[in-house]
């Protein structure tokens, strides 16, 4: 395997020279530029990345963790996040850590060996203290782990008011919501809270159920909803807290006859890509998911950089009003 004297004698330069043209570091004529690549391309070298990464102290490598990348919304989120950080210069080791406690905490582990120059957090299985004690930037996506930590939310109260409202505006008469697990004491319980905040200033009754805590299931979802529709039939709204969720409710409606939106009203929570592909297509709550993507990335860069950071960065929503109300 060529190394990088290989390279220097082949294209007759010093291994100096090589060096910062592989770091494009310093004034190199295009002459000798062309000379060093040529010869990178003929021999093959592939520089350790290893060896460059502590030579700068930078590895230009960032951590993703998130719950479930099979997840639309997370799909989606990594997607942009992955574009944001191309552009800038790094490259992501994902992390799916399935809401497992142990898995994330092996990832973390290995992104430390990994010597990557920042974490963007969005997963929430494990114990604050672990990030904590990282002497790493991070930057968590809609859950509050410090003071020291920054953390991106969209708007989720305005949200979930705007869902809310929207449902009693159309004439439902008693609502429901089904919403993440609660007991996580993330931003996004902040959507619940709107909605009982909302419903109780309106007089109007409710029931709110909570999924499982490490579950993205849609078979879960489905009985949920089944129960849901069994325990409480006159249902005629329901504020999902997720897209993905409201979709489960399109299709066990679907089975049950329930008519869309004649007989029952749903609002999502996200705009993912396929909300607009349902039948019917989904009313929702669009999250900017590609700018808490950019912003997480601008985030993580600031640090390294030693720039200070927001915080608390939130970020409005959008009703997005379709076929389903």
């Amino acid at each position: 395997m060529a190394n990088i004297k290989d390279v220097a004698e082949r294209s007759g330069v010093t291994v100096t020279t090589v060096s910062r043209v592989l770091n494009n570091r310093g004034y190199i004529s295009d002459m000798t530029r062309q000379k060093v690549n040529k010869a990178i391309e003929e021999l093959n070298y592939q520089p350790n990345e290893i060896a460059r990464s502590l030579l700068k102290r930078k590895s230009n490598l960032i951590g993703l963790i998130i719950p479930n990348v099979s997840h639309p919304f997370f799909a989606e989120l990594t997607n942009y996040i992955e574009y944001y950080a191309h552009k800038n210069g790094y490259k992501i080791l994902l992390c799916n850590a399935y809401q497992d406690s142990k898995k994330e905490k092996e990832y973390i582990d290995m992104l430390k060996r990994n010597q990557v120059d920042g974490i963007v957090m969005g997963s929430h299985a494990l114990e604050t203290t672990e990030y904590l004690n990282l002497s790493l930037p991070i930057v968590a996506i809609d859950r509050f782990l410090s003071e020291d930590i920054p953390f991106i939310a969209s708007d989720n109260y305005n949200g979930g008011t705007l869902a809310t409202n929207l449902l009693i505006e159309k004439g439902c008469r008693k609502i429901a919501h089904i919403s993440g697990p609660l007991m996580l004491n993330t931003p996004a319980n902040q959507r619940y809270k709107a909605f009982q905040d909302v419903a109780n200033k309106n007089n109007i009754p409710y029931v709110v159920t909570e999924t499982k805590l490490n579950s993205f299931d849609m078979e879960e979802y489905e009985r949920m909803i089944y129960k849901l529709f069994k325990d409480h039939s006159d249902i005629d709204g329901i504020f999902a807290s997720s897209d993905l969720i409201a979709a489960c409710i399109i299709k066990v409606s679907n089975i049950l006859e329930k008519s869309i939106p004649e007989n029952l009203k749903i609002v999502g929570y996200d705009d993912i890509s396929i909300a607009s592909l349902i039948v019917p297509p989904l009313t929702t709550i669009r999250q900017p998911i590609k700018k808490i993507a950019q912003l997480a990335i601008d985030i993580i860069i600031d640090q390294v950089n030693g720039k200070e950071v927001n915080s608390e960065n939130i970020l409005p929503v959008e009703l997005i009003e379709r076929k389903t109300t």
